[in-house]
């Protein structure tokens, strides 16, 4: 079948390549050339594990350009653009409205628009009558993609969600986005069949859920740290506990990246709009634990160190999560800044993220305090302390003794609870964790 995907993002791109993958002819369609130019002769645009193969893999049958008059031979259009947070905190909308706007007069009586971008809750009812008009029909299909996974959970996902119109055009998308994952629904995937309100609410209500779950064992952490009890254990123990479940519950630094903060930010939003607002006003609360955990291990440093002036600090990690390289709402990158607006030397190493971290630093003003590398051993010479912000595996199964000897001082800030604690001491080191005594 031939397919478009609008938006080549993270988002789009992976899904474009994943739906060649399952033996269909795929055009993406971006306004940014430089993007387009890079994802067609097969290179990406940004780091997730085993997405360059698939480009590779699956050339034949990709093409990327910014023109959406080549949407037109097309019979699926999946709308994959950004809905990146607005001042106010609610979803901008501006790249939907534009791809759906753009991509109408290319379409035919029987095509199918497929919407995958996070929107708030009512956005596919409104775009439904322009779509309905030119004689396609509109779904929706939220994606469910985990950074440093994204192949495997578009491939293999967990479960498939279709959001459709009520009538005959529902039967007539259910069959065909059918066929389009065909080879998916063949592995017995579930898929879950919905009106399109319940499709918008699954992954905004999935995202904050898992926020929720972060921010409370953030929250156990707080009190942890007051009490000499130690979090990773008591989120051991209430894990145990099949209603509640172990993941998720890794008090830390937060969460971060470019879905939950914004998700969970443009779901009060749109539920102020709807006069509910009050139903999630804990969600409120999920944000502000999420960002104080950030401020907390500076603080930590300080405690330690006293006044960071003249101080020189590694920061292991500037990505979100490892196995990326993305910086949005990164508190590993938040850290990084802080410790330099406190009068700290700061040398950060990441494996893949240092790069898009400069043109962030350079815009805060900080690149005289910020040393950026993608080599930790080299950001640990001379320093005071490390601190772990992200817990990338060349950085968890680090052997201690290798760095005692780079240090200055032999102080280590395990701000994701990953390092092996014991072995760490045994090299010499002080050790904090975030709610460990």
């Amino acid at each position: 079948m031939k397919i478009s995907v609008i938006g080549c993002g993270y988002l789009g791109a992976v899904h474009a390549a994943s739906m060649a993958e399952l033996g269909h002819q795929v055009l993406g369609i971006d306004v940014d050339e430089a993007k387009v130019a890079s994802l067609q002769r097969g290179v990406a645009p940004f780091h997730e594990p085993g997405f360059d193969d698939l480009l590779v893999k699956n050339a034949q049958r990709l093409y990327f350009t910014t023109d959406m008059a080549a949407a037109a031979d097309a019979k699926v259009h999946f709308i994959a653009v950004g809905t990146p947070q607005s001042a106010d905190g609610s979803a901008d909308m501006t790249y939907v409205n534009a791809a759906i706007e753009g991509l109408i007069p290319y379409l035919s009586p029987g095509d199918l628009v497929v919407g995958k971008s996070t929107v708030p809750v009512g956005t596919a009812q409104r775009l439904s009558e322009s779509v309905v008009s030119s004689g396609a029909i509109l779904m929706w299909n939220p994606e469910f993609l985990r950074e440093g996974f994204a192949v495997e959970d578009t491939l293999s996902p967990d479960r498939l969600v279709y959001g459709l119109p009520e009538g005959e055009s529902g039967d007539a998308a259910l069959a065909i986005l059918d066929s389009v994952y065909e080879l998916i629904l063949a592995k017995q995937t579930p898929r879950l069949v919905m009106n399109f309100a319940t499709a918008e609410l699954v992954k905004v209500a999935a995202n904050s859920f898992l926020a929720t779950k972060i921010s409370f064992i953030n929250a156990m952490a707080e009190i942890a740290e007051v009490t000499g009890a130690n979090v990773t254990e008591l989120a051991d123990a209430i894990g145990h506990d099949s209603r509640i479940g172990r993941r998720f519950l890794n008090a830390g630094i937060g969460f971060g990246g470019g879905c939950l903060p914004k998700d969970i930010r443009g779901f009060v939003a749109r539920a102020e709009e709807l006069g509910v607002g009050q139903s999630l006003d804990f969600l409120r609360s999920v944000d502000a634990i999420n960002l104080r955990r950030r401020a907390r291990v500076v603080d930590v440093v300080i405690e330690e160190l006293g006044a960071l002036a003249g101080k020189k600090i590694a920061v292991w990690g500037l990505a979100f999560k490892p196995d990326s390289d993305d910086i949005r709402d990164s508190p590993a990158l938040d850290i990084v800044e802080n410790l330099a607006r406190a009068g700290a030397r700061v040398i950060a190493a990441d494996p893949q993220a240092s790069g898009p971290a400069r043109k962030r630093i350079e815009h805060a003003g900080l690149a005289s305090s910020v040393t950026l590398t993608d080599d930790h051993h080299e950001s640990a010479r001379g320093v005071d302390a490390i601190v772990v912000a992200t817990e990338w595996n060349v950085f968890c199964e680090e052997d201690p003794t290798a760095i005692a000897p780079l240090v200055s001082n032999k102080l280590v800030i395990d701000g994701r609870n990953t390092l092996d604690s014991k072995a760490w001491k045994a090299a010499g080191f002080t050790y904090r964790g975030m709610g460990r005594s």
